[in-house]
């Protein structure tokens, strides 16, 4: 158990951020899910730009790697230009 205050609030604050970082990479990852389950060309189109716009505000507040954003994009972009 922590003995500074200092520390508890720390401890307190890191939860805090922890839940709200999970909050926003689980959304994202749902969003990536539902574009890879897509058959439809233009249903994907019109999503993909939500997509990246959120990958791209994620990477911004380091709660993902911009690799990560970067590939995930990337892969995006591929599976969409198959769709028929």
């Amino acid at each position: 158990m922590a003995n500074h205050k200092s520390s508890l609030k720390r401890i307190r604050q890191d939860q805090k951020k922890a839940e709200h970082n999970h909050y926003y990479a689980k959304t994202m990852r749902n969003a990536v899910r539902k574009l890879r389950a897509m058959t439809n060309k233009d249903e994907a189109v019109a999503l993909y730009p939500k997509v990246q716009k959120m990958l791209d505000k994620l990477v911004k507040n380091n709660i993902i790697h911009k690799n990560k954003a970067a590939n995930l994009k990337s892969s995006l972009c591929e599976h969409i230009s198959k769709l028929g």
